[in-house]
């Protein structure tokens, strides 16, 4: 397609934002839509000429890498630990970066398997490189219970650890935590609770630092990440104040990011900010599903930019839906990347395919295509050296086969118990740069739990 005005394509970004049918066609080049991670909990950062991400991965600790955020998707995982003292092995959530001098450094949360014996711990890198190679450092702020999503804040030149634990006479992370830290893996002193509210009793967690003219601003998600309802909340430090102590902090009313049913964005929540590579825009890396349903499933990694109000505080803005098409962060250098809708002439069917906007704001552009007849197909030519299939999983969901150029074909079941859209069902391998073909076949087969043979068409992003 021509490439769009500049002042076209602010309109249709803005647009995409509430409507994901605002527009159809490959887009420019400097633009991007999310996911940019298949995971939850992410901590994302630039540095140096990359982005790095490390999300939620249970058995391991895992960073993706790339030069331009519109191919964070696309970019291989590389597992830069994973432990065999079975006290701390499993259920390893939530990890978070930070550089130290010449270091870096990695904080996590681990367990034995009993989510009661979750603790905190943090990895150190061999040099001044994000992807390590790592080696494990210290146990952090153990007292003695239960403590999840630690990671250090800086104040007044002092530096602190801010963690989630135990509320009083509560179950579960309730509460946070703040003490003083006195060099990169160590606490010192004791800890003080910092009351916080959250518009439900269930959790207070993920606490982030965000900073402004000497400000500090403590962002933390409430209300459980499986429900729709899971959001961020917001406290603040002034310069000058001591953290350490519990009233200094100011509690700012109601959500600062929560859900966003028009634009199919539910339980938006433990996050993290970065900067844009030119150091002039503030983004928002946080965790989102696209059903309301209560799960743990389905979190995928979301950015967008938020802007500064008048009076100095943050304004996150509200969710934008997974497909809305965004400028990249400014300074970005972009890469060859485009999308493709369902409808777009660079795909083609063969067999009974039906299609419609039934699926709403959980599909891309509000449409999509699908077949339960056994050989029906779908073909798609692009040009580029890789392609990912975001669409629709669902329970009447069957066995899809996949192939590039001819080549063998790839079995890839679309069941899910819960119906969710513009999930990343297919990543094809690093090709030769060129024209290629795609075709996704129908097998008419499913697994034992799924109700019928369905397989969806719906985003297509060529990199």
């Amino acid at each position: 397609m021509p490439r769009l005005s500049a002042v076209l394509a602010a309109t249709l970004i803005v647009l995409m934002g509430i409507f994901p049918g605002a527009a159809a066609g490959s887009a420019a080049t400097q633009s991007f839509r999310n996911p940019v991670n298949p995971s939850a909990d992410p901590s994302l950062m630039y540095h140096d000429g990359d982005y790095y991400v490390a999300t939620t991965r249970g058995d391991r600790i895992g960073i993706w890498k790339s030069p331009s955020l519109a191919t964070l998707l696309s970019a291989p995982e590389q597992v830069v630990w994973r432990d065999s003292d079975p006290s701390r092995d499993t259920q390893m959530w939530a990890p978070a970066f930070r550089h130290v001098g010449s270091r870096w450094y990695v904080y996590y949360t681990a367990s034995d398997g009993v989510d009661a014996n979750h603790r905190m711990y943090v990895l150190e890198s061999a040099g001044d490189d994000p992807m390590g190679p790592y080696t494990f450092k210290a146990k952090i702020a153990d007292f003695g219970e239960y403590a999840i999503d630690g990671e250090p804040i800086t104040h007044n030149g002092q530096q602190y650890f801010v963690w989630a634990g135990p509320g009083r006479g509560m179950g579960g992370p309730a509460q946070l935590y703040i003490a003083r830290m006195s060099n990169p893996w160590t606490v010192t002193g004791g800890r003080v609770a910092i009351p916080a509210d959250g518009g439900c009793t269930e959790v207070r967690e993920g606490p982030t630092p965000l900073y402004r003219n000497g400000r500090t601003f403590l962002t933390y998600s409430t209300c459980d990440t499986g429900k729709p309802d899971y959001q961020l909340w917001m406290k603040s430090v002034a310069d000058g104040a001591d953290p350490m102590v519990a009233a200094n902090w100011r509690q700012h009313p109601g959500p600062v990011f929560s859900r966003n049913d028009a634009t199919g964005v539910w339980g938006p929540g433990h996050h993290s900010f970065f900067r844009s590579p030119d150091g002039t825009e503030d983004w928002i890396a946080y965790h989102g599903k696209n059903t309301s349903t209560y799960t743990y499933d389905f979190r995928t990694t979301r950015v967008q930019k938020f802007t500064w109000k008048a009076d100095g505080t943050p304004d996150f803005g509200r969710p934008l839906a997974a497909g809305a098409t965004q400028d990249l962060p400014s300074g970005d250098p972009g890469a060859a990347t485009s999308v493709i809708n369902d409808t777009d002439p660079e795909v083609s069917y063969s067999g009974a395919w039906q299609s419609g906007s039934g699926c709403g704001n959980q599909c891309f552009w509000s449409d999509d295509h699908w077949s339960g007849e056994a050989g029906a197909s779908a073909t798609v030519t692009f040009t580029g050296t890789r392609a990912a299939l975001l669409s629709v999983r669902d329970r009447g969901n069957g066995i899809a086969a996949i192939s590039i150029d001819g080549g063998p074909e790839q079995r890839v079941d679309y069941y899910s118990a819960i119906r969710v859209g513009e999930q990343l069902n297919y990543l094809s391998p690093v090709l030769p740069p060129g024209r290629h073909t795609l075709r996704v076949r129908v097998t008419g087969e499913k697994n034992p739990a799924s109700g019928s043979t369905v397989i969806s068409m719906d985003r297509i992003e060529v990199y």
